[in-house]
Protein backbone atom coordinates (compact mmCIF):
# COMPACT_ATOMS: atom_id res chain seq x y z
CA UNK A 1 0.00 0.00 0.00
CA UNK A 2 1.26 3.29 -0.81
CA UNK A 3 2.13 5.47 2.34
CA UNK A 4 1.05 8.91 2.30
CA UNK A 5 1.69 11.56 5.33
CA UNK A 6 -1.61 11.91 6.90
CA UNK A 7 -2.44 15.38 7.89
CA UNK A 8 -4.80 14.42 10.99
CA UNK A 9 -1.53 12.75 12.46
CA UNK A 10 -0.64 14.92 15.98
CA UNK A 11 3.23 15.62 14.83
CA UNK A 12 2.06 17.01 10.76
CA UNK A 13 -1.13 18.89 12.49
CA UNK A 14 0.84 20.42 14.93
CA UNK A 15 3.66 21.28 11.36
CA UNK A 16 0.86 22.56 9.36
CA UNK A 17 -1.36 24.63 12.19
CA UNK A 18 -0.98 28.06 10.97
CA UNK A 19 0.21 29.18 7.48
CA UNK A 20 3.80 31.37 7.31
CA UNK A 21 2.86 34.88 5.53
CA UNK A 22 3.38 34.44 1.94
CA UNK A 23 4.41 37.99 1.72
CA UNK A 24 8.01 37.04 4.02
CA UNK A 25 10.74 37.04 1.00
CA UNK A 26 14.14 36.22 1.35
CA UNK A 27 16.66 38.66 2.07
CA UNK A 28 19.92 37.70 -0.49
CA UNK A 29 22.31 38.69 1.86
CA UNK A 30 25.64 38.22 0.42
CA UNK A 31 24.52 36.43 -2.45
CA UNK A 32 22.26 33.11 -3.15
CA UNK A 33 24.14 29.77 -2.42
CA UNK A 34 24.03 26.82 -4.77
CA UNK A 35 23.51 24.50 -1.58
CA UNK A 36 23.05 24.24 2.29
CA UNK A 37 23.04 21.30 3.94
CA UNK A 38 21.67 21.41 7.84
CA UNK A 39 20.91 18.33 10.30
CA UNK A 40 20.00 17.98 14.06
CA UNK A 41 17.25 21.07 14.38
CA UNK A 42 15.76 18.74 17.05
CA UNK A 43 12.10 20.95 16.38
CA UNK A 44 9.98 19.63 19.05
CA UNK A 45 12.42 20.56 21.84
CA UNK A 46 13.05 23.64 24.19
CA UNK A 47 16.97 23.66 23.08
CA UNK A 48 16.19 23.86 19.31
CA UNK A 49 17.41 27.31 17.99
CA UNK A 50 14.23 27.95 15.64
CA UNK A 51 14.26 31.78 15.35
CA UNK A 52 18.09 32.22 14.45
CA UNK A 53 17.66 29.04 11.72
CA UNK A 54 14.73 31.50 10.44
CA UNK A 55 16.60 34.25 10.38
CA UNK A 56 19.67 32.45 8.79
CA UNK A 57 17.32 30.67 5.67
CA UNK A 58 15.71 34.43 5.33
CA UNK A 59 19.24 35.44 4.39
CA UNK A 60 20.43 32.67 2.44
CA UNK A 61 18.23 31.21 -0.29
CA UNK A 62 19.75 28.61 -2.57
CA UNK A 63 19.25 26.16 -5.32
CA UNK A 64 19.47 23.16 -3.17
CA UNK A 65 18.58 23.14 0.63
CA UNK A 66 19.62 18.94 2.38
CA UNK A 67 18.07 18.54 5.85
CA UNK A 68 20.52 15.66 6.84
CA UNK A 69 18.55 13.99 9.88
CA UNK A 70 16.97 14.79 13.43
CA UNK A 71 14.95 17.33 11.94
CA UNK A 72 12.23 17.06 14.22
CA UNK A 73 12.48 14.83 17.93
CA UNK A 74 10.40 12.68 17.76
CA UNK A 75 11.76 11.03 20.65
CA UNK A 76 11.15 13.93 23.18
CA UNK A 77 7.89 14.31 21.61
CA UNK A 78 6.90 10.97 22.68
CA UNK A 79 7.73 12.19 26.18
CA UNK A 80 6.59 15.50 26.21
CA UNK A 81 4.73 17.39 23.46
CA UNK A 82 6.10 20.91 22.93
CA UNK A 83 5.75 22.74 19.84
CA UNK A 84 5.48 26.51 20.10
CA UNK A 85 5.01 28.82 16.80
CA UNK A 86 8.48 28.97 15.91
CA UNK A 87 8.89 25.67 15.28
CA UNK A 88 5.83 25.85 13.16
CA UNK A 89 7.18 28.64 11.42
CA UNK A 90 10.46 26.70 10.61
CA UNK A 91 8.25 23.81 8.96
CA UNK A 92 6.48 26.73 6.50
CA UNK A 93 9.70 28.28 5.98
CA UNK A 94 10.74 24.91 3.98
CA UNK A 95 7.59 24.36 2.09
CA UNK A 96 7.45 27.65 1.21
CA UNK A 97 10.86 27.64 -0.09
CA UNK A 98 10.21 24.00 -1.78
CA UNK A 99 6.95 25.76 -3.59
CA UNK A 100 9.43 28.61 -4.33
CA UNK A 101 11.73 25.80 -6.87
CA UNK A 102 13.99 25.26 -4.32
CA UNK A 103 15.09 21.43 -4.41
CA UNK A 104 14.73 20.12 -0.42
CA UNK A 105 15.98 16.15 -0.02
CA UNK A 106 15.76 15.45 3.92
CA UNK A 107 17.08 12.61 5.35
CA UNK A 108 15.97 11.09 8.33
CA UNK A 109 17.66 10.71 11.15
CA UNK A 110 17.60 8.57 14.41
CA UNK A 111 15.56 10.69 16.23
CA UNK A 112 12.92 11.20 13.04
CA UNK A 113 13.41 7.20 12.43
CA UNK A 114 9.49 7.30 11.95
CA UNK A 115 9.98 9.64 8.29
CA UNK A 116 12.21 6.45 7.30
CA UNK A 117 8.57 4.67 6.44
CA UNK A 118 7.94 7.65 4.03
CA UNK A 119 11.27 6.91 2.04
CA UNK A 120 10.88 7.69 -1.72
CA UNK A 121 7.67 9.98 -1.41
CA UNK A 122 7.25 13.19 -1.36
CA UNK A 123 5.94 15.87 1.17
CA UNK A 124 4.69 19.16 0.13
CA UNK A 125 7.81 19.06 -2.52
CA UNK A 126 9.99 18.13 0.12
CA UNK A 127 11.91 14.49 -0.86
CA UNK A 128 12.05 11.78 1.73
CA UNK A 129 15.33 9.65 0.89
CA UNK A 130 17.43 6.89 3.02
CA UNK A 131 20.59 9.18 1.70
CA UNK A 132 21.68 10.97 -1.34
CA UNK A 133 24.63 12.22 -3.38
CA UNK A 134 25.13 15.34 -4.29
CA UNK A 135 27.33 16.54 -7.11
CA UNK A 136 29.52 19.93 -6.75
CA UNK A 137 30.00 22.30 -9.55
CA UNK A 138 33.35 20.85 -9.62
CA UNK A 139 32.59 17.18 -9.78
CA UNK A 140 33.23 16.17 -6.67
CA UNK A 141 30.65 13.48 -5.21
CA UNK A 142 29.73 14.10 -1.86
CA UNK A 143 27.45 11.20 -0.23
CA UNK A 144 25.08 12.95 2.20
CA UNK A 145 23.41 10.77 5.23
CA UNK A 146 22.52 11.14 9.21
CA UNK A 147 25.50 9.07 10.35
CA UNK A 148 23.46 7.14 13.21
CA UNK A 149 24.15 3.67 11.25
CA UNK A 150 27.87 4.22 12.23
CA UNK A 151 26.89 4.56 15.51
CA UNK A 152 27.59 1.32 17.95
CA UNK A 153 25.56 3.02 20.66
CA UNK A 154 22.94 3.55 18.43
CA UNK A 155 22.87 0.58 16.16
CA UNK A 156 23.79 -2.01 19.36
CA UNK A 157 22.58 -0.84 22.42
CA UNK A 158 19.36 1.49 21.58
CA UNK A 159 18.11 1.68 25.36
CA UNK A 160 21.46 3.53 26.16
CA UNK A 161 21.07 5.96 23.75
CA UNK A 162 17.60 7.49 24.95
CA UNK A 163 19.42 7.14 28.39
CA UNK A 164 21.97 9.66 26.53
CA UNK A 165 19.81 11.46 25.36
CA UNK A 166 17.52 11.97 28.88
CA UNK A 167 21.69 13.24 30.14
CA UNK A 168 22.14 15.29 27.19
CA UNK A 169 18.46 17.58 27.34
CA UNK A 170 19.55 17.72 31.34
CA UNK A 171 22.92 19.07 30.03
CA UNK A 172 21.12 21.35 27.61
CA UNK A 173 18.95 22.83 30.51
CA UNK A 174 21.66 23.48 32.40
CA UNK A 175 23.33 25.59 29.65
CA UNK A 176 20.45 27.49 29.14
CA UNK A 177 20.27 28.83 32.79
CA UNK A 178 23.64 29.29 32.62
CA UNK A 179 23.92 31.50 29.75
CA UNK A 180 20.72 33.32 31.47
CA UNK A 181 23.28 34.39 33.61
CA UNK A 182 26.13 35.08 31.13
CA UNK A 183 24.01 37.36 29.34
CA UNK A 184 23.16 39.73 32.37
CA UNK A 185 26.66 40.23 32.93
CA UNK A 186 27.57 40.84 28.86
CA UNK A 187 29.11 37.77 28.37
CA UNK A 188 28.56 35.84 25.00
CA UNK A 189 27.28 32.43 24.53
CA UNK A 190 29.27 29.66 25.84
CA UNK A 191 28.33 25.58 25.23
CA UNK A 192 28.84 23.44 28.50
CA UNK A 193 28.20 20.51 26.43
CA UNK A 194 30.56 21.33 23.74
CA UNK A 195 33.30 22.20 26.16
CA UNK A 196 32.43 18.42 27.72
CA UNK A 197 32.87 17.04 24.20
CA UNK A 198 36.30 18.78 23.83
CA UNK A 199 37.63 17.65 27.87
CA UNK A 200 36.04 13.85 27.74
CA UNK A 201 39.11 11.58 26.36
CA UNK A 202 36.33 9.00 25.49
CA UNK A 203 33.93 11.43 23.63
CA UNK A 204 36.69 13.20 21.70
CA UNK A 205 37.58 8.83 20.96
CA UNK A 206 33.94 8.48 19.90
CA UNK A 207 33.50 11.38 17.53
CA UNK A 208 37.61 10.48 15.78
CA UNK A 209 36.29 6.77 15.66
CA UNK A 210 32.80 8.19 13.87
CA UNK A 211 34.89 10.44 11.02
CA UNK A 212 36.91 7.62 10.11
CA UNK A 213 34.11 5.38 9.73
CA UNK A 214 32.05 7.43 8.37
CA UNK A 215 34.94 8.24 5.68
CA UNK A 216 36.37 4.90 4.92
CA UNK A 217 32.56 4.02 3.71
CA UNK A 218 32.33 7.20 1.71
CA UNK A 219 35.43 5.76 -0.02
CA UNK A 220 34.27 2.12 -0.22
CA UNK A 221 30.86 3.83 -2.13
CA UNK A 222 33.36 5.88 -4.72
CA UNK A 223 32.54 8.94 -3.47
CA UNK A 224 34.89 11.45 -2.82
CA UNK A 225 33.44 12.91 0.05
CA UNK A 226 31.04 13.22 2.66
CA UNK A 227 28.22 14.98 4.40
CA UNK A 228 26.76 14.34 8.05
CA UNK A 229 25.52 15.43 11.16
CA UNK A 230 24.49 13.17 14.08
CA UNK A 231 27.06 14.21 16.29
CA UNK A 232 26.58 17.69 17.01
CA UNK A 233 30.34 18.84 15.65
CA UNK A 234 30.52 20.69 12.61
CA UNK A 235 33.62 20.14 11.05
CA UNK A 236 35.44 19.73 7.90
CA UNK A 237 38.41 17.91 6.96
CA UNK A 238 40.25 15.08 5.01
CA UNK A 239 40.58 12.06 6.17
CA UNK A 240 42.94 9.73 3.75
CA UNK A 241 42.07 11.56 0.81
CA UNK A 242 38.47 11.43 1.63
CA UNK A 243 36.36 14.77 2.56
CA UNK A 244 34.52 14.90 5.82
CA UNK A 245 32.00 17.47 6.59
CA UNK A 246 29.62 17.54 9.05
CA UNK A 247 27.26 20.59 9.16
CA UNK A 248 26.61 20.52 13.32
CA UNK A 249 23.57 21.30 14.82
CA UNK A 250 20.98 23.78 15.17
CA UNK A 251 21.06 22.96 19.27
CA UNK A 252 24.18 24.42 19.79
CA UNK A 253 26.32 25.11 17.47
CA UNK A 254 24.13 26.62 14.94
CA UNK A 255 26.30 25.80 12.07
CA UNK A 256 24.95 25.11 8.36
CA UNK A 257 27.64 23.69 5.48
CA UNK A 258 27.51 25.46 2.26
CA UNK A 259 28.33 25.24 -1.78
CA UNK A 260 29.30 28.37 -3.44
CA UNK A 261 28.47 28.35 -6.72
CA UNK A 262 31.88 28.42 -8.13
CA UNK A 263 31.74 24.61 -5.85
CA UNK A 264 33.32 25.84 -2.22
CA UNK A 265 32.73 24.66 0.11
CA UNK A 266 31.92 26.35 3.91
CA UNK A 267 30.96 26.18 6.97
CA UNK A 268 29.32 29.01 8.78
CA UNK A 269 28.35 29.31 12.19
CA UNK A 270 24.86 32.11 12.52
CA UNK A 271 25.61 35.12 15.29
CA UNK A 272 23.57 37.50 16.39
CA UNK A 273 22.86 39.14 13.02
CA UNK A 274 25.13 37.58 10.21
CA UNK A 275 26.53 34.59 9.17
CA UNK A 276 30.56 33.92 9.86
CA UNK A 277 32.84 31.49 8.45
CA UNK A 278 34.09 28.65 10.52
CA UNK A 279 36.01 26.86 7.73
CA UNK A 280 36.17 26.76 3.77
CA UNK A 281 37.33 24.08 1.30
CA UNK A 282 38.35 25.46 -1.86
CA UNK A 283 37.02 24.39 -4.79
CA UNK A 284 39.09 21.57 -7.12
CA UNK A 285 38.55 19.93 -9.61
CA UNK A 286 38.28 15.87 -9.68
CA UNK A 287 39.51 13.31 -12.27
CA UNK A 288 36.93 11.34 -13.65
Amino acid sequence: MKKTFDPTNPWLAGMMARPQDEGDEDHPGQGRLRAIFISDLHLGTPGCQANELLAFLKAHPSDYLYLVGDIVDGWQLRRRWYWPQAHNDVVQKLLRRARKGCRIIYVPGNHDEFARGFIGHQFGGIEVVEDAVHVTTDGRRLWVMHGDYFDGVIQCAKWLAYVGDNLYEFTLKLNRYLNHLRAKFGLPYWSLSAYLKQKVKKALNYVTNFEVAVANEARRLGHQGVVCGHIHRAEMREIDGILYCNDGDWVESRTALVEHHDGRLELLHWGATQAVSVQTQTARTVSA
